[in-house]
């Protein structure tokens, strides 16, 4: 199979690029498959019972004026990631590494309000580690604290150069298109969330496609959260939703793939199987969402992402091992 030129996709669009990619992967892919059978029970499911709306969960997520709002959502998104690190954090109760992290800034918030493009860029390891309530003693601990560290000096040195330290100038810029934001935040390092599978660019870009479905949550779809194609992000390609695909039996891996991942072992960032859980989960709800359009039903791969991560909460599904990558990229 020839594989996509994702600089140049057929459509010229960032979203059709990931979703071309990905589909080629899966296609070709030796370690991670698509159980067609289960598949397709899910989506006769789903097509009765849709998931429920995406909405902003204010017990863990910062709300006040716009401005605060948006800056919470941005500064939050620079740093979502780390799930390689995850089970090294000091956790708040039973809270998972993602919602002890979005809490703790969350607090920060709400008694300082947002950080200036400036403050950004001077945030050490240390301030973030206070700021996330860790521990510096342990060393893969610290090594994230630097990464979150540098993300953020990654983001006010951005709105500084590009957008006189205004948020919402780089939200105003894309023009109420969530692929444009795609496109605008992969001008940081950090957010360049594109693999390579032999001869192939395999673009995800999470983050950056996350950052406009929770500016859209954040915002009821207004304002800093209209994106006139919201509906058209994919899934945010992360180690959470192939997890749970991989439970309910749609996505089967390898035997020794398997017996890795059910070892807690370390999987190289960007390495062929790696890619491969993160691009057959992708298409596999490509599928879905296909397949439930099919039956009459409504179903958006956001919509999709959100009930499937919602689900992976559960202490079933937390209890059973995913895979782990320690990565800037989820």
């Amino acid at each position: 199979m020839t594989a996509a030129r994702t600089s140049a996709p057929r459509t010229g669009d960032v979203l059709d690029a990931v979703r071309e990619a990905c589909a080629i992967v899966a296609a070709r892919a030796r370690h991670v498959a698509i159980d067609e059978a289960r598949l397709a029970a899910m989506a006769a499911e789903l097509a009765v019972a849709p998931p429920p709306p995406v909405v902003w969960d204010e017990r863990h997520h910062h709300r006040g004026d716009a401005e605060s709002t948006l800056a919470f959502v941005l500064t939050l998104d620079a740093i979502n990631f780390g799930s390689g690190w995850f089970p090294t954090l000091r956790k708040r109760g039973a809270l998972s590494g993602y919602l002890t992290l979005a809490t703790a800034l969350k607090d920060h918030f709400d008694a300082r309000g947002p950080w200036s493009a400036q403050e950004l860029m001077e945030i050490g390891a240390h301030d973030a580690a206070a700021v996330l309530g860790q521990d510096l003693v342990e060393p893969p601990v610290a090594e994230l604290m630097g990464l979150y560290a540098r993300a953020w000096n990654d983001l006010g040195a951005f709105l500084l150069a590009r957008f006189g330290g205004e948020c919402g100038a780089l939200v105003e810029e894309a023009r109420g298109s969530a692929a444009e934001l795609v496109l605008l935040l992969a001008g940081m390092p950090f957010y360049r969330d594109v693999a390579r599978y032999a001869e192939l660019e395999v673009p995800f870009y999470k983050r950056a496609q996350i950052t406009a479905s929770d500016l859209a949550a954040a915002f009821g779809g207004r304002g800093p959260g209209r994106f006139d194609d919201l509906g058209r992000l994919t899934i945010f390609a992360d180690n959470l939703v192939p997890h749970v695909l991989r439970h309910d039996g749609i996505l089967r891996v390898a035997p020794e793939l398997a017996e890795q991942i059910e070892r807690g072992e370390l999987l190289p960032s960007g390495s062929e199987p790696e890619v491969e859980l993160r691009a057959v989960a992708l298409h596999a709800v490509e599928r879905m969402v296909a397949a439930i359009r099919a039956l009459g039903g409504n179903a958006s791969a956001r919509a999709l992402d959100h009930a499937l991560w919602k689900r992976g909460q559960s202490a079933e599904i937390k209890a059973r091992p995913r895979h782990r990558a320690r990565t800037v990229y989820y």
